[in-house]
């Protein structure tokens, strides 16, 4: 992943050196669990422990091996001496390589776990902020009924509270190792060392493995990341819309010195937006291909290897990126009341046709009645341009109805937002 979307914690996880030092930690472990059936002598573990790899030299061996595990065991061998016969005892590559790789997503999972809550405590807090912040609610892009901007936010709450459980789930499905050997069967080491080794590392040993741990439990991980990744493009994607120049409800931050186009001086778009929704079809394109490593020829190919490599950091580290760029712009959200105030009347009252609707039916009309009256006189309100009240109280089929003081009490705000604080409280907020 590029340096821009790459923050520091994210990126030291999938470093080379982060790699090979849990292949290190998963050796180590699998030594000590040796020992302790005493297969190892015991006094060789202090030694073990103390067991080193040079990168340079890894790269060296790599030249000519083309095997970076080869070439990380000579290089950890040349650091051991005579000890260095008990490294990998037993066992195949994978039993190192996906165990570390375990290690690796839980460690990213816990960042991005941090990242959620963050999150969440400042949507929260411009949640309650905005509780009572009306706003128009649109459906298909067209103006509907009014509700609040807290609303939409609590909304958001809800999704990322349903993606840190998703997270959750997808950290303790990974969080599994194995140390079966070459095909699953322990034919050159013990479930003992596996159980014991895992425990060691803080990782359930996976019930049954072949070669590898099965790709499913990755592609938990990757789908998971994906629905994280879309849940913040839907709510980039709002951003955007409402900062459109003839809405201008909210609009992201915008610093001091910054310039949104080297045409037009005035340009104040929606950029940092517009990257997560880009980012966001990355990561949704890495679990598809997560997808793809399920199949893998018999006991295991290679085929997932290449692509995991690239699918995996790159998706936590996107992730990471997004997540704490969305918590960047929500701090700074620039939020709009009295354009949302104006965005109300553009219909000239349209937006309580539903109202008006349901008193006619509460004064015996039937629903098909009903409606047709209302419709009738929404459309020519909208083709005229003109005031709905003022249409509706011109029409004596409305009149006969409802009085004058009947139909202008029904255009109130204040009817849409009556429940607003039952909800807040379903969802725990203040």
């Amino acid at each position: 992943m590029i340096e821009r979307y790459s923050r520091p914690q994210m990126k030291k996880v999938w470093a080379d050196e982060s790699k090979f030092d849990k292949w290190l930690q998963v050796e180590i472990a699998v030594c000590e669990a040796w020992a302790e059936l005493g297969a190892i002598p015991k006094e060789a573990i202090p030694n073990i422990r103390e067991a080193r790899y040079d990168l340079g030299r890894i790269d060296e061996i790599l030249k000519v091996t083309h095997h970076d595990m080869t070439a990380f065991l000579r290089s950890v061998a040349e650091s051991l001496g005579e000890e260095s016969r008990f490294i990998h005892l037993g066992l195949t590559s994978s039993d190192i390589m996906d165990t570390a790789l375990s290690l690796q997503l839980v460690e990213a999972a816990d960042l991005l776990a941090q990242d959620i809550a963050k999150l969440i405590e400042v949507l929260q807090e411009k949640a309650i902020e905005h509780k009572q912040t009306m706003m128009i609610g649109r459906t298909h892009g067209v103006h509907a009924e009014p509700t609040t901007f807290g609303l939409k936010l609590a909304l958001w709450v809800e999704e990322m509270k349903r993606n840190a459980q998703r997270l959750a789930e997808a950290r303790k499905a990974i969080a599994v190792g194995k140390i079966s050997g070459a095909v699953g069967t322990y034919a050159s080491v013990p479930p003992e060392v596996e159980k014991a080794a895992c425990a060691k590392l803080g990782l359930e040993a996976a019930p049954i493995s072949s070669q590898i741990v099965q790709r499913d439990r990755h592609a938990q991980f990757m789908t998971t990341l994906a629905i994280i990744a879309s849940s913040l493009e839907k709510f980039a994607t709002e951003i955007r819309g409402l900062q459109r120049t003839e809405i201008l409800e909210v609009e992201e931050p915008f610093e001091p010195g910054q310039t949104g186009s080297s045409a037009m001086p005035h340009k104040r778009n929606p950029e940092l937006c517009e990257r997560i929704c880009g980012l966001a079809r990355l990561v949704r394109g890495n679990a598809l291909t997560s997808l793809e490593n399920i199949a893998l020829w018999h006991e295991r190919d290679i085929s997932h290897s290449s692509t995991e490599r690239i699918i995996l950091p790159d998706s936590c580290l996107v992730v990471d990126h997004v997540l704490s760029l969305f918590t960047y712009i929500m701090k700074g959200l620039q939020v709009y009341p009295e354009h949302m105030r104006e965005n109300l009347e553009v219909t000239k009252g349209l937006i309580f046709s539903q109202r008006v609707l349901l008193a006619l039916i509460e004064k015996g009309l039937s629903r098909d009645e009903a409606y047709e009256i209302v419709q009738r006189n929404s459309m020519k309100a909208w083709q005229d341009r003109v005031s709905f009240l003022d249409v509706l109280q011109a029409d004596p089929d409305v009149s006969k109805h409802l009085s004058k003081s009947e139909l202008e009490g029904l255009f109130d705000y204040g009817y849409f937002l009556r429940h607003v604080d039952e909800v807040f409280e379903r969802l725990g907020l203040g």
